[in-house]
């Protein structure tokens, strides 16, 4: 079985290919089962979260590993820990161990770009991040696998943050710089990408222009939000998978609220990639929201094995 560690798992998962496997498997139709929850008691402290994701395909399987342990934080250590088995769907065997962290930010950043292959203005070049962790530092890259984005802006709550990814990005030979100023810097973006722990919106729906796509990202439990109710109702909402209308506070609580309705989410991956849901005009704000599947830690996987044990 092959090890490979983040940097080689990085290295194994070229943005072009993870989109393009992704797209192949959503066109294919393929499923994977809900995530697995269980509550690891924790005598003292905030009990663990062992999260299990499965996924395969008729050559190959994974299963993401992921625990979530909240009292590390009083230890110094990282609350979450993950990795990702990959095995041979014919013979069973293993074939690789990845780095989960890292496979789990380039996945999540190429569903992302894989939603502005077909929803974002063919044009968009202007990037504007909201946040400044690792998921939002892979997602200029992924971007630009599939528009042609040379701009890069960021804000964070933390303006020390949003500095030291804008200095990492220009190392890396991006024209990137901080803004303090969310509400002047999101008409100025063609595409606006949130990839936050926000618990209350911080993208204004009065804040957007038309023409412009929003990629919201970070809100993956049902007390999180990244962008308000008039964001939505100004925009043409879609969604990885209909799961994140069930799991994000981004849609459930405007669902529950009668912000939106159900009929306002207008298609998720599947019928993306078949061009069955689309954008209708230049003018047109797109909205995606996604919580990620299985299906992309399959794609991502795959690619991984094929790069990273060629």
């Amino acid at each position: 079985m092959k090890i490979l560690d983040a940097a080689a798992t990085a290295a194994a998962l070229p943005y072009p290919m993870v989109i393009d496997r992704m797209e192949a498997l959503f066109l294919e139709g393929l499923k994977a089962p809900d995530r697995h929850h269980h509550t690891m008691p924790k005598p003292n402290e905030t009990d663990a979260t062992l999260l299990l994701m499965p996924a395969w395909s008729e050559d190959v399987g994974c299963v993401k590993v992921v625990t979530a342990t909240p009292g590390n934080s009083v230890r110094g250590l990282p609350a979450i820990a993950g990795s990702v088995l990959v095995f041979d769907r014919e013979t069973g065997a293993h074939l690789a161990l990845l780095d989960g962290a890292t496979l789990t930010a380039r996945r999540t950043a190429a569903a992302s770009a894989l939603a502005i292959r077909h929803l974002a203005p063919e044009n968009a070049g202007k990037l504007l991040l909201i946040g400044a962790g690792k998921v939002a530092a892979q997602i200029p890259d992924a971007f630009r696998a599939v528009r042609p984005v040379d701009t890069v802006r960021i804000w964070d709550i933390f303006p020390e943050a949003a500095k030291s990814l804008a200095d990492e990005l220009c190392a890396r030979g991006w024209n990137a710089e901080p803004v303090p100023d969310l509400e002047h810097a999101v008409p100025e973006a063609d595409i606006v990408s949130a990839a936050t722990l926000a618990t209350e919106p911080l993208l204004k729906g009065k804040w957007l222009r038309e023409g412009q796509h929003v990629d919201l990202i970070g809100a993956f439990t049902p007390a999180m939000r990244e962008a308000d109710d008039l964001a939505l109702q100004r925009s043409r909402i879609f969604v990885d998978t209909p799961f994140a209308a069930v799991e994000a506070g981004e849609l459930k609580t405007p669902l529950q609220t009668g912000a939106i309705t159900q009929d306002d989410i207008r298609g998720d991956l599947y019928e993306i990639c078949k061009g069955e849901a689309t954008r209708e005009g230049d003018d047109e704000i797109t909205l995606f929201k996604t919580v990620g599947n299985a299906i992309m830690d399959l794609a991502a996987s795959i690619t991984a094995v094929e790069e990273g044990m060629s």
